[in-house]
C-alpha cells in the first residue's frame, strides 16, 4: 500500500477536523499539528515540514474560503497543495525516442540493494508496452550473478539482453553492448550499473567513465525507499559525479519511511519520474505528485486506476468483449479475476476510488478477498475442459474430486460456482438494459 502509515496519519488529521462542529484559530493550530506529525513519522525532512507548516498556518489564516466552500474544505485543499509541492510539484513526463535513428540511452546509477536490476527489467517493460524495443545492457562486474539476474528477468519481460559474465571492463561492456543493441533496432537502450565497489570513489569514477562513453540521454538515481532522508545523501554524491536527470523510488510497498525518499525531489532538485511499490515487474508507474498526494490524502485516483485497466493483455480485452456480448464462461469470470489481481493488491487498488477511504473494510477482508482469488484459480485449474465448458454437469461426485485436485473445502468449489452464477446473471441483465436503450433511442 501506498506509504500507509503516512496516509493513515494524513487522513486522521483530516477526519479529526471533519469532526469539528466549529473550525476556529484552535482547530486550525491543532490540524497542522496533526500534519506535522504524520510527516515527521513518514521521515520527511524535517525542515520541509517545517516550511509546510508555516505556509499551511498562514495560508489559513490570511485566506478567505472562496464563496460556498467551507472553511474545512479550503483547508483540506490548501494541505493538499502544499502536500503537491513538497513531493514534487508539477508532474515530468518520462523521456521517448525522438526518431532520426538515434535510441534513447538511459543509464541506471545507485548502491546495490536498491533494486537497480529490478527496475531495468521494469523499465524495459514499461517502454515495451508502449511500443517501443527496448534492450538491455549488463555492465555490472561487481555483483556475483548480476548478468545472469538480469538476462532472466529480461527473458521474463522478451527483451534481449547484452554483457558478458566473465567481462571486467564496465565501461567496454556497456559501450559495446549498447552498440550491439543499438545495430539490431533497439531504440530504448538501459543500462544496469554496478552498486558497490571496494570504496564509494571508485564507483563514482567509474560512473564518470561510463557517462562520458555512453552520452545517456538521461541518467536515473535508483532509490530505495526505506533509506528515508539518506536518499538525499544519495543523490547529491552521485549528482557530482555523473548528470542525474531524475530518481526512481522502489520498495515503497515496504517503508513507513518513504516520504523522506519521495521528498529528496524538493531538497535536491532531481524529480521523481517513476515510483515501484511491489516485486511484480508490473508493479511500477509513472510518478505524479498530484496524483500521489490525491491517493495520500483520500482523494482517489481514477486516472491511474483507468490506466491500469488499458495494461490488460489482448485476452482481457476479448474476454470483456464475450461480457458485453452476454456470453459469459466460468473460465472469463476467474480470469477476469486474475486480471485485477494484476493490476495490484485489492486494498491498493481501493485507494484509487473516491471515496473509498472512508469505506473501513478490515484487513483481514481484504486479505481473505486476495485468498480467495487464488483458491477459485486453483479450482478451474482442477476442473476438466468439458466442466470448465459447462458448470451446470458438476455434480456432488464431479466437486469432491475438484476440492482435492484444488486443495480446498467442498464449499469453497460451490462458493465459486454460485459467484459466477450471479455474475452471469448480471452480465445477462446488463445487456438486456443495454439493448432496451438501443432500442429507446
Amino acid at each position: 500500500m501506498v506509504l500507509e502509515g503516512l496516509r493513515e496519519g494524513l487522513r486522521g488529521a483530516i477526519d479529526r477536523l471533519l469532526g469539528r462542529s466549529l473550525v476556529d484559530e484552535r482547530a486550525l493550530r491543532e490540524f497542522v499539528r496533526d500534519v506535522q506529525r504524520a510527516l515527521i513519522q513518514a521521515d520527511v525532512n524535517v525542515k520541509l515540514v517545517l516550511e509546510l507548516s508555516k505556509r499551511l498556518e498562514e495560508a489559513l489564516r490570511a485566506e478567505r474560503p472562496p464563496p460556498g466552500i467551507s472553511m474545512k474544505d479550503h483547508a483540506i485543499y490548501v494541505l493538499y497543495e502544499e502536500i503537491t509541492r513538497i513531493l514534487g510539484g508539477e508532474d515530468v513526463r518520462p523521456p521517448v525516442p525522438q526518431g532520426r535513428g538515434r535510441p534513447l540511452r538511459i543509464m541506471l546509477v545507485g548502491l546495490q540493494g536498491s533494486g537497480k536490476t529490478t527496475t531495468a527489467a521494469k523499465l524495459a517493460l514499461y517502454y515495451k508496452e508502449r511500443g517501443f524495443r527496448p534492450g538491455l545492457v549488463a555492465a555490472d562486474t561487481y555483483r556475483p550473478g548480476a548478468y545472469e539476474q538480469l538476462r532472466q528477468l529480461a527473458e521474463r519481460v522478451g527483451v534481449p539482453v547484452r554483457g558478458d559474465p566473465g567481462g571486467r571492463d564496465a565501461v567496454e561492456l556497456a559501450r559495446a553492448g549498447s552498440e550491439s543493441l543499438e545495430r539490431e533496432g533497439a531504440d530504448v537502450i538501459i543500462v544496469d550499473t554496478a552498486g558497490r565497489h571496494k570504496n564509494e570513489a571508485e564507483l563514482m569514477e567509474e560512473m564518470r567513465e561510463m557517462e562520458r562513453a555512453l552520452s545517456p540521454d538521461i541518467t536515473f538515481l535508483v532509490v530505495d525507499a526505506t533509506i528515508g532522508q539518506q536518499a538525499e545523501r544519495q543523490a547529491r554524491a552521485f549528482a557530482e559525479a555523473t548528470r542525474v536527470g531524475g530518481l526512481i523510488v522502489t520498495k515503497l510497498d515496504s517503508s513507513a519511511r518513504g516520504g523522506g525518499a519521495l521528498t529528496t525531489a524538493a531538497v535536491t532538485g532531481a524529480k521523481v519520474y517513476f515510483v515501484s511499490s511491489g516485486e511484480s515487474l508490473e508493479d511500477f508507474e509513472e510518478y505524479s505528485p498530484r496524483k500521489f498526494a490525491e491517493r495520500l490524502l483520500g482523494m482517489g485516483d481514477l486516472e491511474s486506476l483507468v490506466e491500469r485497466f488499458r495494461r490488460l493483455s489482448k485476452e482481457g480485452e476479448e474476454r470483456m468483449e464475450r461480457l458485453s456480448r452476454g456470453k459469459f464462461t466460468l473460465v472469463d469470470f476467474v480470469e477476469q479475476l486474475e486480471d485485477l489481481r494484476r493490476m495490484g493488491p485489492l486494498s491498493r487498488l481501493l485507494e484509487m476510488i473516491p471515496g473509498a477511504s472512508q469505506v473501513k473494510l478490515p484487513r483481514e477482508a481484504l486479505d481473505g478477498m486476495e485468498d480467495r482469488l487464488i483458491a477459485w484459480r486453483a479450482i478451474v485449474n482442477s476442473m476438466t475442459p468439458e466442466e470448465r465448458g459447462d458448470p451446470g454437469i458438476l455434480n456432488g461426485g464431479r466437486i469432491r474430486r475438484i476440492a482435492r485436485g484444488a486443495g480446498v473445502e467442498e464449499r469453497e468449489v460451490r462458493e465459486l460456482l454460485r459467484s459466477y452464477e450471479q455474475a452471469r446473471r448480471l452480465a445477462r441483465a446488463l445487456r438486456r438494459s443495454r439493448l432496451r436503450g438501443t432500442a429507446a433511442s
